[in-house]
C-alpha cells in the first residue's frame, strides 16, 4: 500500500500519471486470482480513464485542482453519485431512480480531484459489522485469505479495495464502528470523525442519530487529510504529540472482556510500547457504560430509525432483504415513541457523564476489536452470526452512542493476524486526536 501523499508526490515529480495509478487499480479489479468481484459492486471504469487523463494534462498544465487530483479512490455502495441508484449493498434497491445529485462528500473528494473507481460492497444496508453480504459476495480480509476470514463491516469493500491496492483510500461509513472494524481486520487505519463535522445528506441512513462519513486509508496521515476535505477543511499533515505525559485511559470494564489470546498480546504490546514512550496509562472504570446497555435495551437508535426508514420498503419487497438485516431492522416496530424519547434523554445524561469521567484523560485506548476476523464459513449459523456481531460491534459502538471521534490503527506484527488499536478523544477533538495518533503510529511501527 502507497499512501496518498507518497502518490500524490510522484504525481508532482512526473514519475508516474494519474492514467497509470487508473489503469494499475482496474487491473488489480479485474484480476480473477484477487477479491475484486466481490469487492466492487459496480467499477466506473471508462469514466476513470477520462477523468485521470483531464488530470494529467491540467497537472501538465499546472492547473491541477489540488495535490490529490488524479488519486484512485473507492465509495462504498450507500454514497450518492448522479445519475446512478444508491442500492446500499442490497438487490431491493438495485432499480432505484437514480440519484439527482453527489452527494456533499462525494463532491467534495471530486473536488479535491480524487478519481472513483467505483462503488464497493457493504453488508446490506450497513446493519452489521461483520461485511457479510448474500446478494454481492463477501471479500475475504487480506489475512490467512486461504482461510477466507471476514473482512468486518459494513465498510467491507471500502477497507479490502484499500488493503489489496485496488484504490489508494477510499470513503465508509460508521454508524457502530463500520469504519473501525474493517480497518482493524484488514490491517489499515479506519477513522470515525465527530459526526457532526461532515455532512451525511446524501448517504443512505441507518440511524442519523449515530451515522458518521469517514475515510479508510493505509495511514493516520491519509485519514486526517480526506477527513479535512470531507469537513470542507484545508488537508494538513497531522501535527504528532509528544507520548511524554499523555494521559492515557484504559476502560477496565467491559471492553477488555472476551478478549482472545492474539489481541490480548498485541494489545498489551502496545500499550508497553507507549508506555515506554513516556504515556502515562491508568485502568479506569467508566460508569457510563454500564448505562449504555440500559439505554439500548430496546434496540436503541440503529434499530428504530432504520426501522421508521424500511418500514414500507419491507412491506413491499421484504423477501429481497438478507433476513439477518431485516430481523435486526424489524426490532424497531416495537419501540414507542416514548421508547425513543427516554432513549434520547438517557444519551444526553450519559453523555454528560462520560465527559465528566474522561476529562482528566486525552484519550482512551482500547482495542478494536477483541477477536481476530473469524472464518466467513463459520458464522452460517444465525447464533454464530449474531454473537460474533454483538462482540465485534461492542467496543467501537462506543464512540458512536458518546459522540466522540475514534481511530483504529494497526497494532500487530509483520505476519500476524491484524489487531486494531482504537483511540477514542472527545467530542469535536478530531485534530488532537490525530495528533495523538499520529505519535502512536510512530511509536508502534519503529
Amino acid at each position: 500500500m502507497r499512501r496518498i501523499d507518497e502518490l500524490a508526490q510522484a504525481l508532482a515529480d512526473g514519475t508516474t500519471t494519474s492514467r497509470a495509478l487508473i489503469e494499475e487499480s482496474l487491473a488489480r479489479i479485474s484480476d480473477p486470482a484477487g477479491e475484486g468481484a466481490r469487492t466492487f459492486i459496480k467499477t466506473h471504469a471508462d469514466q476513470a480513464r477520462a477523468m485521470a487523463d483531464a488530470a494529467d494534462l491540467l497537472r501538465k498544465a499546472g492547473r491541477a485542482p489540488g495535490r490529490y487530483a488524479g488519486i484512485p479512490i473507492a465509495l462504498k455502495d450507500l454514497f450518492d453519485i448522479a445519475g446512478e441508484p444508491t442500492p446500499a449493498g442490497s438487490t431491493v434497491l438495485a432499480d432505484a431512480p437514480p440519484a439527482q445529485a453527489n452527494a456533499p462528500v462525494v463532491a467534495r473528494m471530486l473536488g479535491a480531484g480524487f478519481i472513483p473507481v467505483g462503488r464497493v460492497n457493504m453488508t446490506e444496508f450497513a446493519f452489521s459489522g461483520l461485511g457479510i453480504n448474500p446478494h454481492y459476495g463477501t471479500p475475504a480480509s487480506p489475512w490467512d485469505r486461504a482461510s477466507r476470514r471476514i473482512p468486518g463491516g459494513s465498510s467491507s469493500g471500502t477497507a479490502v479495495a484499500v488493503a489489496d491496492g485496488m484504490a489508494a483510500a477510499g470513503l465508509g461509513t460508521d454508524t457502530g464502528g463500520s469504519c473501525r472494524i474493517p480497518a482493524a481486520f484488514c490491517g489499515i487505519v479506519g477513522y470515525k470523525p465527530t459526526a457532526r463535522r461532515v455532512p451525511i445528506n446524501g448517504v443512505l441512513p441507518l440511524a442519523p442519530s449515530l451515522d458518521s462519513v469517514g475515510p479508510l486509508a493505509p495511514s493516520v496521515a491519509c485519514c486526517a487529510a480526506i477527513d479535512a476535505i470531507l469537513a470542507n477543511e484545508a488537508p494538513t499533515a497531522p501535527m504528532p504529540v509528544s507520548l511524554n505525559g499523555l494521559r492515557l485511559a484504559v476502560p477496565s470494564n467491559m471492553v477488555l472482556d472476551d478478549m482472545d489470546d492474539v489481541v490480548a498480546a498485541a494489545f498489551q504490546r502496545a500499550l508497553s510500547t507507549l508506555s515506554a514512550a513516556g504515556a502515562r496509562i491508568s485502568e479506569v472504570r467508566f460508569g457510563a457504560f454500564d448505562g449504555m446497555s440500559t439505554a439500548n435495551a430496546k434496540g436503541g437508535f440503529a434499530a428504530s430509525e432504520a426501522y421508521a426508514w424500511h418500514r414500507r420498503l419491507l412491506a413491499t419487497r421484504g423477501s429481497g432483504y438478507d433476513p439477518r438485516i431485516s430481523v435486526r431492522i424489524a426490532r424497531g416496530e416495537h419501540m414507542s415513541a416514548a421508547d425513543y424519547i427516554d432513549l434520547v434523554n438517557a444519551r444526553s445524561q450519559l453523555i454528560a457523564a462520560f465527559d465528566s469521567e474522561t476529562e482528566a484523560f486525552d484519550a482512551a485506548v482500547l482495542p478494536t476489536t477483541p477477536v481476530i476476523a473469524p472464518r466467513i464459513a463459520d458464522l452460517d449459523d444465525e447464533r454464530a452470526y449474531n454473537s460474533m456481531n454483538m462482540l465485534i460491534l461492542r467496543n467501537t459502538a462506543l464512540g458512536n452512542f458518546f459522540d466522540r471521534c475514534a481511530i483504529s490503527l494497526p497494532c500487530h506484527r509483520p505476519g500476524e493476524a491484524p489487531v486494531g488499536l482504537m483511540l477514542m478523544a472527545g467530542t469535536m477533538q478530531d485534530k488532537r486526536l490525530f495528533g495523538i495518533a499520529a505519535a502512536a503510529e510512530a511509536a508502534l511501527v519503529a
